[in-house]
């Protein structure tokens, strides 16, 4: 229950006219000063506010204002009936007194009077619509009265009212710097006070999920929208809370009921084009963004989005258009500058080149923008064959990102260690036959910018198989086990050791998981489909308990081709180790060595396609790979270029054409820059491929 302070520095807004009168200067001083004293202590000490208002009253019975202070002392100690005492015939006498009237529900509903406290708090509304506290005292009322409709509306209006009150001001302040442990601070204060406080619950979840706790996020929304299930920047915000967790068809009804309600929430409907792309709507996606900017023509923002879609679906004229677009309207944002310069069939002419040269010198530009500049101006720069020039502007965007998006190697490595020990051979020997025994999924992984497109575009374009995209449930799974709760007996360990304890049920029952999960992503109906996320190695020990009967494909490149390829693709995220050529190399061995371990207690489990190997014998590494997932050789998977499917990643382009060798040595253009990659991965360059 919305408990309700003393509403320090409201009085004198809110009050109106209490009758005062003050005869003598010197009075007045001692008047004041001592009403301030009373006022201060209603949020510290409410029983001695009421001695010092019962003190002032003896001295000064006129006035009424220490009267009113005595009053909710006395509701803010429990004495509920001694407070209406004082407040019934106060709002008797001031009618347009919106505090009084408010102190007055507030103590007849702890009273059971619940007619009359909503009466009263009614009136508090009348005297002052815009006031908050009344309205968050009215639809706390209302939702312990069960009377739910009524009570939304009320959280409506009180969210409405409440967004630059001086209590939510201050972690709002705090969140926007990033001060994340204050802000969080003040508003767990705030609430212990004030439970039903929806714009405050509602700023904490931004709190936690901006601190990396989702779960934490969306359990304070739900709460949020248990009491006003109408409160829309609630309900968006759980929508993209649940979009952030890889919960895409929960996160969809979500934005589909807003809709409903308000069908031109331009914000809302850009989230839905993003759920449209994760669940592969691609053309529904393109729709609804075509559908905004016929309204909001100079929505930026969404032209970009529409060049990301077109390009998707192999538009690449429609593609360009929408990224020059967007540049016209916004000359300052990045993004499409960059997605304009990865177009891997398309040169930037150079008065855009000149253009870009001039903004990233400004030193009003932003970061996020700035980074954005210096990876499309290298890859113009490296297609004018300016290697070294280009290779600046690689290294300037990616120390930009490294600095926002930090990556901890050891964290990784800590991985591959706890992997090697848990994933033995005497492990996978005691459960054998353990988990789902489906046979659907084809996982194609490895590094980015190693093949993996290609590969999945080769099977894709078999009758048997349907593409998908880089799919995140295998990843989502890991992450769900760090948050399962304590035994009784003792802290449950993280993942991967987690795997040492569940039960041959939970095995079957997680692959039956990542099946349900992945549903919502195969349209087409044939017997296979690909997860394609190359990350998913660092899970091939759990996806093999769970899932012992899908293909795992391992693609493998040259670490110099691949480790400069990473270092100069722009990632949107998942991909940290990407910002630094020491990183890479580092991620690049562990890499290595985990794939050493699984083919040493799996012999034989994953199919390995060495990329350069691909390139020269195409036809016999597509034979092979075929022959691996059981299935028939079919031409099509030949000619793979040919195949008409929408494809999300940085090779969206380049596997809409026949293999060509022009890149496999083109690492060796920026080779003089590359030492701290070389030094990162050592031996292993000696020993490619039979690494």
């Amino acid at each position: 229950m919305h408990k309700g302070g003393a509403q320090s520095a409201k009085f004198p807004l809110v009050v109106r006219h209490l009758n005062s009168p003050i005869s003598h200067d010197e009075d007045a001083a001692r008047i004041q000063s001592a009403l301030n004293n009373i006022e201060s202590l209603l949020g510290s000490d409410p029983g001695a506010a009421e001695q010092q208002a019962e003190i002032l009253l003896q001295t000064a019975p006129e006035q009424e204002m220490a009267l009113l202070f005595q009053g909710i002392a006395r509701r803010l100690q429990g004495k509920f009936a001694a407070a209406v005492e004082i407040f019934r015939p106060l709002g008797e006498r001031y009618p347009e007194a919106p505090l009084i009237h408010l102190q007055l529900g507030q103590a007849l509903r702890e009273l059971g009077e619940i007619g009359q406290a909503r009466a009263s708090l009614e009136q508090a509304i009348v005297a002052k619509p815009d006031f908050s506290d009344a309205w968050l005292a009215l639809a706390d009322l209302l939702t312990a009265n069960n009377e739910s409709e009524a009570a939304d509306r009320a959280f409506s209006e009180y969210a409405r009212h409440a967004a630059n009150e001086p209590i939510h001001r201050g972690p709002a302040e705090a969140l926007k710097e990033g001060r994340l442990a204050d802000a969080e601070a003040m508003l767990m204060s705030h609430l212990q006070g004030n439970p039903t406080d929806i714009v405050a619950i509602c700023m904490l979840a931004e709190v936690v999920e901006s601190a990396a706790r989702p779960r934490e996020a969306e359990y304070y929304l739900k709460e949020c929208l248990r009491l006003a299930p109408g409160y829309i920047r609630a309900r968006h915000n759980y929508a993209v809370v649940l979009f952030r967790q890889n919960k895409v068809s929960e996160a969809r009804g979500q934005v589909e009921f807003i809709l409903s309600i308000e069908p031109k929430n331009v914000a809302v409907r850009k989230l839905a084009t993003a759920i449209l792309v994760r669940q592969r709507e691609y053309r529904q996606s393109v729709e609804i963004c075509e559908d905004i900017l016929s309204e909001h023509a100079d929505e930026f923002t969404v032209w970009t989005s529409l060049g990301h879609m077109r390009k998707t679906l192999g538009d690449q004229s429609g593609a360009v258009e929408a990224y020059k677009t967007a540049i016209a309207l916004a000359p300052q944002f990045g993004e499409p500058y960059w997605n304009l310069a990865n177009m891997k069939t398309l040169t930037v002419a150079d008065a855009e080149l000149d253009a870009m040269l001039k903004l990233v010198e400004e030193n009003e530009l932003k970061d996020e923008d700035r980074l954005h500049f210096h990876f499309a101006i290298g890859k113009a720069q490296e297609d004018r064959q300016q290697f070294e020039k280009s290779f600046q502007h690689y290294k300037a965007g990616n120390q930009l990102r490294l600095q926002s998006k930090p990556y901890q190697s050891e964290q990784f490595a800590e991985h591959v260690r706890k992997s090697q020990a848990v994933f033995t051979s005497e492990f996978f020997n005691k459960r054998e036959n353990w988990g789902c025994q489906a046979k659907d999924p084809i996982f194609v992984l490895g590094l980015p910018r190693s093949g993996s497109t290609l590969v999945e575009q080769i099977l894709s374009s078999h009758s048997l198989v349907e593409g998908t995209m880089e799919l995140t449930e295998i990843e989502a799974l890991s992450f769900s086990m760090n948050g399962w709760k304590a035994e009784e007996d003792g802290d449950v360990p993280g993942y991967p050791d987690i795997l040492h304890s569940i039960e041959q049920v939970a095995a079957e029952k997680l692959g039956e998981a990542y099946l349900e999960q992945t549903r919502v992503q195969r349209h087409e109906n044939t017997p296979l489909f690909i997860d394609k996320r190359p990350n998913n190695f660092a899970h091939i020990g759990m996806i093999n308990l769970i899932l012992p009967n899908s293909r795992i494909i391992d693609v493998r490149r040259h670490p110099m081709a691949c480790g400069f390829s990473l270092f100069k693709e722009h990632f949107a995220g998942g991909q940290n180790f990407s910002y630094s050529l020491e990183d890479i190399g580092k991620y690049y061995s562990a890499y290595i060595e985990i794939m050493r371990h699984i083919d040493e207690v799996l012999p034989g489990r994953v199919h390995r396609i060495i990329y350069e190997s691909l390139v020269d014998d195409t036809e016999a590494e597509i034979r092979r790979l075929l022959d691996y997932c059981d299935l028939e050789f079919e031409e099509a998977c030949l000619n793979f270029h040919q195949t008409d499917r929408a494809v999300s990643t940085a090779s969206a382009e380049q596997v809409r054409q026949p293999i060509f060798r022009s890149g496999l040595e083109h690492w060796r253009n920026y080779e003089n820059w590359l030492e701290p990659l070389k030094n990162n991965l050592g031996p292993l360059l000696e020993k490619y491929p039979k690494i």
